[in-house]
């Protein structure tokens, strides 16, 4: 991992190692939690603060993508409470984020207030291990917050003391030897801690591509060149069709698909995508098209934009153009897009490429879709 900042008072060695034992994703969303709200004029924060933070931090990737926040097989309280929150309140993934904090503040729900106060037993403690060489905690200690936060007061040089234990409204107030050293580095703190955390998630979603991509709403992609790229090949071959509801595109508004959802695979890459209808598409959503009624199609169509760049100049100029910014990787380009393919050995190429993303995808949680 990259070193942090330098200062001659601090022992940056004590945060460097922040998550160096993270068998949960807690400290990861706590510490970001504190870098978001720190400022000049505010310096302490209650629990619930940050837990709601925390939980508005977790929102996108775990609603809109269906990450794993915790180990296999291990309930993780954050991704829970995310969970029963679009459960029971319907909240859209891409949901302002103040609308989630507002919803938090005032909420008295009691099972949402139940997932709270589990968050709240050990991250704010344990996130501060590195900090601790002049006192040592035993185990039993560690699940005692009230005497644990007394105990750990007495370290010096934390990186934040505790107030009174009040539950989630306990106070914690920031070390000010710190204060200007995480306001002047905040930007670099909060991508250090996002470095660590795309790691962390990685490990917990060994299947799931892009999860740098995944961390929060995107901004707006551009993906009008493809669009582009199909309506010249509709207009040279009227008769196709969109390949969910067998629609004619020719006097249509073209919109482009993303056959295994963008939600999953969080790339705009050539072999993915296809023309459809606007409505369709908005029907189809994040919906995971089925693989034995729609394959077939999909590579039907894609060998016609296969034979059109071999064989007509204006698609070829077009095709070299787009591959610039939607074929990236080098090896598919080479085997779907080489000369002299059959629409059979076409057919087989793509799905060598698509399927174990479209299976990957479809043990993630992407529900099967039939228009």
């Amino acid at each position: 991992m990259s070193k942090l900042p330098y200062d001659e008072k601090l022992n940056i060695g004590y945060l460097s190692r922040l998550f160096d034992d993270t068998s949960n994703c807690y400290k990861f969303f706590w510490f970001q939690a504190i870098l978001h709200k720190l400022k000049d004029d505010k310096t302490k924060f209650t629990y619930e603060e940050l837990i709601n933070e925390m939980i508005a931090d977790a929102w996108y990737m775990v609603t809109e993508y269906h990450l794993r926040l915790g180990p296999l097989g291990v309930t993780d309280n954050l991704e829970e409470a995310v969970k029963y929150i679009g459960l029971t309140m319907h909240f859209p993934a891409a949901e302002k984020r103040e609308v989630i904090i507002s919803y938090l503040e005032n909420s008295e729900d009691k099972r949402l207030n139940a997932y709270k106060k589990e968050l709240i037993k050990n991250v704010p403690y344990r996130i501060q291990s590195p900090f601790l060489d002049e006192i040592r905690v035993d185990k039993r200690e560690w699940y005692r917050p009230e005497e644990l936060s007394l105990k750990i007061n007495q370290q010096r040089r934390l990186l934040y003391y505790y107030e009174a234990y009040l539950q989630l409204s306990t106070t914690i107030q920031i070390n000010e030897d710190w204060v200007p050293y995480l306001l002047r580095n905040k930007e670099i703190l909060l991508g250090w801690m996002q470095m660590n955390l795309i790691h962390y998630l990685q490990r917990r979603n060994p299947s799931v591509p892009g999860i740098a991509d995944k961390l929060s709403v995107p901004q707006a992609r551009d993906i009008d060149r493809v669009r582009k790229y199909w309506r010249l090949i509709i207009d040279l071959k009227p008769e196709i069709r969109d390949i969910y509801g067998h629609v004619e595109l020719a006097d249509e508004k073209i919109s482009v698909d993303h056959f295994v959802p963008w939600q999953y695979v969080a790339h705009d890459e050539l072999w993915n995508l296809h023309p459809t209808t606007r409505s369709i598409n908005s029907s189809k959503s994040n919906g995971l098209p089925d693989w034995d009624v729609y394959f077939k199609p999909l590579y039907e169509l894609e060998y016609i934009s296969y034979t059109l760049s071999k064989e007509n100049p204006k698609v070829s100029d077009a095709f070299t153009k787009i591959a610039k910014y939607h074929l990236n990787n080098d090896e598919i380009r080479r085997s779907l897009y080489c000369e002299g393919l059959s629409e059979s050995d076409f057919g087989e190429r793509l799905r060598n490429v698509i399927y174990p993303v479209y299976n990957a995808a479809m043990n993630n949680g992407f529900k099967q879709w039939i228009y």
